[in-house]
């Protein structure tokens, strides 16, 4: 079984959001006393929180589907609901957070760092919170909204100074285990190692990380053996060591050889440049040459040999016994120098700046845009508010669906509808197209609270509508106006004779 896994796929959803409630007081001598419905909690979100004890994705290994918690519902009587809890996921130092896509969301770097991978729900309003002095008692509350979903690739690219590197069974395991307390698996086949290594060295003042690389082969940037899985966990350290096999009996292999070959696979592999540390190429980084087991008198015969060709290419090179630890204090001390002249040069972290973006004075905030598919001609309107609104209505609640009227005629969204185009009985389609809301579109004409009913009622979505009080006074004036009419023309025909009598002549 896998014990150390630097890759994952995380699928997580943030809570929902609870529902508002629609609730009456009832006293004593005041059976309607007003609205007392109390809001929904929101939902919890799903946070990763860098912490230092953790050293492995393995976890979201086996369990990569995590939920936060849910809000809960509101209640009568004022009381809202709880809000749901954050769910922390903790991950190593060193995570990267990437889309599907591959584009990096978030660099974890630092005990403490977070980022917040699904945002809870927000609780829906209770029937307190709507009340308003037109609209006194609502007999309706919103829903809480859904919590996010999102799919991230987590990545685990290891906090390390420096990387040692080169062809299996060449000795990177036993030098870490020589400068340092790790204690990784040290056998004489190939790949013996299958997951990296990190020990701690000091030497004088100086404290560092070394990573141990496994499985670095020709064609490793292409996939072949181990490297392309590992070499991303060398992309932030500022010194690269080559660990060469002098001692080596398979045919074709020399230490010059296998330089070339691990320098040509550096060079091919492409780190991601939006991490900390990974906007220097690999290939531009100070390196060591270290010259292993010279324990061999045939081994220290051939680092002899090829000392001098490697320092000509301005390398600097460390001849060294693993076994009898031979040359290993000259060699900490110079990676602790690089290590420190890194650090020192290294730019001092800024604080992050807050940024605000106010929005334009003639921004919207939503779009309406004409288009057409095979069911005929419809208008799709797209922004925060009015698919949030849509999210938080029930369609069950006519008081609820005449509010939202109300709401997207207050924003614009009719005017809009106009200005595209569109006319009574068009089709229209709020949302993300996959789970859209759809209506055919009657324009608002009148709105109000005034043509409310009964509490949950709207007498607009009804087939004949209540009329308003300037309907009523309208009718009033054209009643009062046709009775005049009519005393007039009685008058008119009392002074013509029409009313006369032929008896009496």
């Amino acid at each position: 079984m896998a014990s150390f896994v630097d890759r994952v796929v995380l699928h997580a959803s943030g809570g929902d959001g609870g529902h508002g409630v629609a609730s009456i007081r009832r006293e004593k001598f005041k059976p309607l006393a007003g609205p007392d419905g109390g809001n929904g909690g929101d939902g919890g979100s799903v946070r990763l929180v860098v912490d230092p004890q953790v050293t492995t994705l393995l976890e979201y290994h086996h369990l990569p589907h995590r939920h936060a918690t849910n809000g809960t519902q509101g209640m009568g009587d004022d009381r809202d609901g709880a809000k749901g809890e954050d769910l922390v996921l903790r991950v190593p130092d060193g995570t990267v957070v990437k889309d599907p896509d591959g584009t990096v969301l978030a660099d974890l770097v630092g005990a403490g760092a977070e980022y917040v991978v699904a945002h809870g729900g927000r609780g829906g309003l209770g029937n307190r919170a709507l009340s308003s002095p037109k609209r006194k008692a609502p007999g309706f509350a919103l829903l809480g909204e859904p919590g996010e979903t999102a799919d991230v690739v987590l990545e685990l690219k290891t906090i390390a100074d420096v990387a040692l590197v080169g062809f299996p069974s060449a000795g990177k395991s036993s030098l870490i285990a020589a400068i340092s307390a790790a204690r990784p698996k040290i056998a004489d086949y190939p790949f013996t190692t299958l997951v990296p290594n990190l020990g701690v060295v000091e030497a004088g003042d100086t404290r560092f990380t070394v990573a141990d690389v496994p499985g670095l082969i020709p064609g490793a940037s292409e996939g072949k053996g181990l490297g392309l899985e590992f070499l991303r966990h060398i992309e932030r350290t500022a010194v690269i060591v080559h660990v060469l096999d002098c001692a080596t009996l398979e045919p074709g292999r020399d230490p010059l050889t296998d330089l070339d070959v691990i320098e040509a696979e550096l060079a091919a592999y492409a780190g991601d440049l939006e991490i900390s540390g990974g906007r220097v190429p690999l290939t531009e980084r100070p390196r060591l040459v270290v010259l292993n087991k010279i324990d061999v008198p045939e081994a220290r015969e051939l680092a002899d040999l090829v000392r001098p060709e490697l320092e000509a290419r301005g390398l600097r090179v460390f001849e060294i016994s693993t076994a009898s630890h031979e040359g290993l204090r000259p060699l900490t001390f110079a990676l602790a120098e690089i290590v420190a002249q890194a650090r020192a040069a290294a730019p001092a972290p800024e604080p992050a700046r807050v940024v605000l973006r106010p929005r334009a004075v003639d921004e919207a905030g939503f779009t309406v845009t004409r288009k057409s598919d095979a069911d005929g001609v419809y208008y799709e309107v797209r922004g925060a508010k009015p698919e949030r609104w849509v999210r938080q209505t029930d369609f069950n609640n006519d008081e609820a669906v005449g509010f939202l009227a109300d709401r997207l005629a207050k924003l614009g969204v009719e005017d809009k509808l106009f200005e595209a185009g569109a006319v009574a009985g068009d089709e229209v389609r709020i949302g993300d197209p996959r789970n859209a809301v759809v209506f055919d579109w009657e324009p608002t004409l009148m709105t109000g609270p005034e043509l409310l009913g009964a509490r949950g009622t709207d007498l607009r979505l009804e087939d004949r509508a209540r009329p308003t009080r300037a309907d009523r006074r309208r009718e009033f004036t054209e009643r009062m106006d046709a009775k005049t009419e009519a005393r007039r023309e009685l008058w008119t025909e009392r002074e013509q004779g029409i009313w006369t009598r032929p008896d009496d002549e």
